[in-house]
């Protein structure tokens, strides 16, 4: 008679088929559903100067400037409620119930932004409004990367694992390159005026009208079989170690989270201001850096499966620990666009270094059992302290210290944290998921 204790610890078998049928779904449903998620969360950044002059009082730019990007920082907030509240969800009832709640309160968050009118109209309401929706936004988000990384990390074989999680890492991309491009076409096809009155909430509208597309095929996915063999595990002792490990994601994230929002979100408002880059010619030059952002991270998440994960990551790193200052530099020394195009595609394929083989270097640090809750804690948390609010330090630096080159000294800190929290992980890319 088989032992009851062995046999609910026995691990769920699939058919190659099952497997092969799973792994394609999980990835079209998870990438194409993250498209959605960081397009919707993105677009707020690329039209933030518009949204400066509508949503806050006339007079003050700066003050203007820094109050939208404050409201951006402030929906970064709720990132780690939603990874506390979703993440536990996730790891409780699944990948798929998280997933399917994300998306939803994603969309209503982006259609409230396209919908509020400004603050000519409604006064400090207006700006109250447009926090509350980049909050919920900020609470589905806090719940979709932990959730999105799981499960796709969770699907891949052994050996494939970076390559896979690099096809989460690089949809996030997808979704900020669909934000740039149609913000840009947009500011192409529309005069400035046209834009700054109406033209600017089109970006919103059409992340509302892409939802069902979304939430169809994600109600339609499978639970992972990592997450179902830990589940029919009912021998396993808890694992006390979540705090230790969230930890250390923290650090992990913080270069990884800073260069996503200064050097990607931020850098379309920073050249215009200080490259002479037109609206038109800032977006286009960082849409050009995102395109070669989505080509590079699976070509280096799958360069980990093959060379680990730990020399990619300090090459990212340490790349941006002596190249920060130089760039910055560069791009306000009176570069044109000629110039700051392909620096920007260079700060994209040094980013890819760190985005390809990160999801699943981060997902390798935790146990099935607590991984959606704990990875949404430490990466949530490192968000919404270095990076929501990046856009805003580095303005605030810049016009408290008076030097445009002040925002390179806080990528390279947070490039200096992240080098020794890398250096001291185990190398994870041969071993298999626990």
């Amino acid at each position: 008679m088989v032992d009851s204790a062995v046999a609910a610890a026995a691990p769920i078998v699939l058919s190659p088929a099952e497997l092969r049928a799973g792994r394609r779904q999980a990835i079209a449903a998870a990438v194409i559903g993250n498209i959605l998620e960081w397009y919707d969360f993105s677009v707020y950044a690329f039209v933030a100067t518009i949204i400066a002059k509508r949503f806050f009082p006339a007079g003050d730019e700066i003050a203007a400037l820094l109050s939208t990007f404050a409201a951006f920082g402030l929906g970064f907030l709720a990132r780690p409620l939603g990874g506390i509240v979703i993440g536990r969800l996730a790891d409780r009832r699944g990948r798929k119930a998280a997933l399917i709640l994300t998306i939803l309160i994603m969309a209503a968050g982006t259609v409230a932004i396209g919908l509020i009118p400004g603050y000519e109209t409604l006064g400090w309401a207006a700006p109250a409004l447009l926090v509350l929706a980049r909050l919920a936004q900020g609470f589905s988000t806090g719940g979709e990367w932990g959730g999105s990384t799981s499960f796709i990390v969770e699907w891949a074989p052994d050996g494939r694992r970076g390559l896979y999680g690099s096809f989460h890492q690089a949809s996030v991309s997808m979704g900020l390159l669909f934000g740039s491009g149609v913000t840009a076409l947009l500011s192409t096809a529309l005069t400035p005026e046209q834009m700054t009155a109406w033209g600017w909430r089109l970006p919103f509208l059409i992340g509302g009208l892409l939802l069902p597309v979304g939430l169809y095929l994600r109600r339609n996915i499978a639970e992972t079989p990592a997450f179902r063999s830990a589940q029919a595990d009912r021998t396993a002792e808890p694992d006390t170690s979540g705090p230790l490990l969230a930890a250390r994601a923290f650090g992990f994230t913080m270069l990884w989270t800073v260069t996503s929002y200064v050097m990607l979100s931020f850098m379309p408002t920073f050249t215009q201001k200080f490259a002479g880059l037109s609206r038109v010619e800032a977006l286009w030059s960082s849409t050009a850096g995102i395109v070669m952002l989505v080509v590079a991270i699976p070509v280096m998440g799958l360069l980990s499966d093959r060379l680990g994960r730990r020399p990619l990551l300090l090459t990212c790193t340490i790349g941006f620990i002596v190249l920060s200052y130089p760039i910055f530099a560069l791009i306000v020394s009176g570069s044109r666009l000629g110039v700051i195009l392909p620096v920007q595609i260079g700060i994209s394929v040094l980013i890819a270094f760190f985005s390809g083989p990160g999801p699943a270097a981060i997902a390798e640090i935790f146990p099935t059992r607590a991984r959606a809750l704990w990875m949404s804690i430490g990466y949530s948390f490192a968000v919404a302290i270095f990076g929501g609010f990046a856009p805003y330090i580095a303005t605030w630096l810049i016009d408290h210290t008076g030097s445009p080159l002040s925002p390179s000294f806080y990528v390279i800190a947070c490039a200096i944290v992240s080098s020794v929290v890398i250096w001291r992980l185990k190398e994870t890319a041969h071993d298999s998921l626990r």
